[in-house]
């Protein structure tokens, strides 16, 4: 046994699915959140006026505001990717820092010594995420004043 498959590994040899457009979840997470505010402008319009106008679906302003649905999609994905950092892959990382230990002490005759050692740098600490949360936030405003 000279190797190590993950559940990762195992899916994406055997369940890939090639696609023609590249799966982007932030992106599409940010233009289906656009697209429905936009959507429910029709309703929202409705009950408002009492009447259907269908250039609110293009239109600015309005209920919902599209703009704000779009930003909060990006911001609660991040949120869960910078969660996820911190939290399950930091411990799963801690883990395989005592698994590959324990392995490296194993007598060289027994079966698993000779396993390649486990990535353990699979995490952040919180320290980490805020850096690359704050460094994110100035490049976006950099980019939006320019």
């Amino acid at each position: 046994m000279d190797e190590v498959i993950t559940a990762a590994d195992a899916s994406s040899v055997n369940g890939s699915k090639s696609s023609f457009i590249p799966y982007n979840l932030p992106l599409l997470s940010a233009f289906l959140s656009c697209a429905l505010a936009q959507f429910l402008k029709l309703f929202t319009t409705w009950y408002k006026e009492k009447r259907w106008d269908s250039r609110r679906m293009l239109g600015s302003g309005g209920m919902p505001s599209s703009h704000s649905a779009t930003v909060t999609a990006c911001m609660v994905l991040a949120c869960v990717v910078m969660y996820d950092a911190t939290g399950v892959r930091l411990h799963a990382g801690r883990q395989a820092e005592l698994l590959n230990q324990i392995v490296c002490e194993l007598p060289p005759e027994h079966p698993v010594s000779s396993v390649r050692p486990l990535r353990d740098s699979l995490g952040h600490t919180p320290l980490q995420v805020l850096a690359g949360a704050v460094l994110g936030c100035i490049v976006a405003y950099l980019m939006s004043s320019s």
